[in-house]
This record gives C-alpha cells, structure tokens and sequence, in this order.
C-alpha cells in the first residue's frame, strides 16, 4: 500500500529544476532511457527531470511544517446560559467585585474632588 504522494504546483516546480540542474551537471540518470525516447525528450533536463518525478523514482521528500498550536489556560469562562438580565448582572457584580478584591482593577479617583482641592492648595502656597 504505497501511498501516492500529492505536490502542489510550486513543490513540483522545485523538484524538477533542482533534478534538472543535476542532470544537466552529468549526474546519473534513475530512468533506463532508451536513445529513441532520449531523442524524443530532445536532451533536455528539465523534460527528463519531469518524466523521473512523474515515474516516482526520485528520492525527494518534502517537509511541510505546520503552525505551532498554542495552549491558553482560560482563569473563568463566562456562562452565557443565564436565561434573565437580572441574573447577569448580578454574575458581572460578583466578578467585578473578584476583580477589585485581587488587585485586578484599580479603582478610579474622584476627580470632582481633585478640581475643587487644586486651587485651595495653591492658594495657600502662595499666602505664606
């Protein structure tokens, strides 16, 4: 049970012009070519090339990596099965409330407060 290898187009084209490029530097042929066949392919290493590809005596084997999967550890998965808004909300206070306890969400200053301070704070800079 061999199994018949599949090239695309572009591996195809690597294989047969690095194949002809040796034969066309003397190197042995892996087809027995009679004169007749050779002088029908014209000498030409690239058509020799192909017709060895095509026979599958070439001993060419093509490394097709694949993309590294890449493994997440999820810390909470949100539950979308909750039927009613007011359920959800009261998850989402929970989980905010998770948040704000382990350091995860720094609360906001009141920036009414620091309007109203600024001025009072250099004005007493300045009287003394």
């Amino acid at each position: 049970m061999v199994e018949e290898k599949k090239f695309s187009k572009y591996e195809r084209a690597r294989i047969v012009g690095a194949r002809g490029l040796q034969i066309s530097m003397d190197a042995p042929l892996l087809l027995k070519l009679s004169k007749d066949e050779l002088e029908e392919l014209n000498y030409d290493s690239l058509k020799i090339a192909e017709k060895e590809l095509d026979a599958g005596v070439l001993p060419i084997s093509v490394n097709r990596p694949m993309p590294k999967r890449k493994e997440e550890s999820l810390e909470k998965i949100k539950i979308e099965d909750i039927a009613s808004d007011d359920e959800k909300v009261k998850v989402e206070e929970e989980e905010e409330k998770e948040m704000v306890e382990g350091g995860e969400i720094l609360e906001l200053a009141n920036v009414e407060e620091e309007v109203e301070g600024a001025p009072e704070e250099s004005d007493a800079g300045e009287m003394e």
